[in-house]
């Protein structure tokens, strides 16, 4: 991966490539990518771990949520899953989901890694109304719940620097064989569109990651939906949360076998890398597309207030090694805010639906007496 990366930024006039290009060939050039290469990412045996590979609760809770919601306000039963990774999110929204026959669905699920392609379908061959797609195209106009889990984290970000009062952008180049940081004054008319729009004041020797894949993603699903949910699972800040000063160099890490690496030129190709969402960004650009703001939780939260503490609670097992008791274990996991789920947060956006924020909820408070 560095041959062809040293290469590439060779090749160009500037000797030069931004941040965003080089995450984007990082990780998901078609031979050499992270994502797009052989070998388990996710997990034990990967590099990192998401919420729904520790259990298939998170899953479960997901599903059940969301029929209440189609049976209560006669809302499509279809789930477009964006980058499902290995695929376990999936299969255990539609064994919950399926637990009831009554109520048809269809899933598909954008994936581009094959990879994860083949690992997807070996878990879910056997549901009916399942498929893999390539693209937004293909199942446009949508009409249904679109749900993601650490998508927006792992998308390209051009990465800005504010220095003696003037903003740069970090490129990368090559010097003694070696992939470095080179800054050059900022003219990138999106980026200064962005900061713009957002209202982004770096304080001195500040650090900040610039998302624009992430605004070109949130097109293409407005583009391609015309009714229903949008419903995003990740970690961020907002840009009040950003000016902190604990976060002045920004956010861009890297995983490699389950260590953290602050120097993302490390192991191109090999390690995953990522870096924290702009909340405040991804809900004013959805409302400019037709997305309307819902609510956005902390993920122990919103996992509490559609019922997962109830499930708990009717499900006592005191054999500390029965399934029962493992499955506990893990919805504690998910509703404690000292644990993993502490750190995401569950943004939902709306198109063509009138529905308020206590109505996700509302049904499952009626039911619970």
């Amino acid at each position: 991966m560095f041959h062809y990366l040293k290469k590439l930024i060779q090749s160009k006039p500037e000797k030069m490539i931004s941040y965003a290009q080089y995450i984007a060939e990082a990780l998901y050039h078609p031979e050499h990518g992270y994502y797009m290469r052989e070998g388990e990412k996710i997990g034990r045996n990967g590099d990192f771990i998401t919420t729904s590979n520790i259990s298939d609760i998170y899953g479960r809770a997901i599903a059940k949520w969301y029929r209440k919601l189609v049976q209560e306000y006669d809302l499509p039963s279809s789930v477009c899953e964006i980058g499902a990774g290995n695929g376990r999110f999936a299969m255990a929204f539609l064994k919950e989901w399926h637990r009831e026959h009554h109520l048809p669905l269809r899933y598909f699920i954008v994936e581009t890694s094959p990879y994860h392609l083949k690992k997807q379908r070996d878990l879910v061959t056997n549901f009916p109304n399942v498929k893999q797609i390539y693209n937004f195209e293909e199942i446009k106009p949508f009409k249904g719940m679109v749900f993601s889990n650490e998508l927006f984290d792992a998308l390209p970000v051009h990465v800005i620097e504010r220095n003696e009062g003037m903003l740069y952008e970090i490129m990368i180049a090559v010097e003694n064989n070696e992939l470095i940081e080179k800054k050059v004054p900022l003219d990138n008319e999106q980026i200064l569109c962005f900061i713009k729009k957002n209202k982004i004041v770096l304080n001195e020797n500040q650090r900040i990651e610039i998302p624009l894949e992430m605004e070109r993603m949130l097109a293409r699903i407005s583009n391609m939906m015309e009714k229903g949910l949008v419903v995003t699972a990740d970690y961020g800040y907002t840009t009040d949360e950003w000016m902190e000063p604990h976060r002045r160099d920004g956010s861009l890490r890297g995983y490699y076998k389950h260590k953290m690496f602050h120097d993302v030129l490390k192991h191109p190709g090999k390690m995953d890398i990522t870096s924290h969402v702009h909340f405040d960004a991804l809900k004013r650009e959805g409302e400019e597309l037709g997305l309307r703001f819902l609510i956005k939780q902390r993920q122990d939260e919103f996992l509490l207030s559609i019922g997962l503490l109830k499930e708990l609670e009717e499900n006592y097992d005191p054999n500390p090694f029965s399934e029962t008791s493992k499955r506990n274990r893990a919805i504690r996991s998910l509703i404690l805010p000292d644990e993993m789920s502490g750190s995401f947060h569950i943004m939902i956006q709306q198109k063509n639906l009138h529905i308020y924020p206590n109505q996700l909820f509302q049904f499952n408070k009626k039911s619970n007496g």
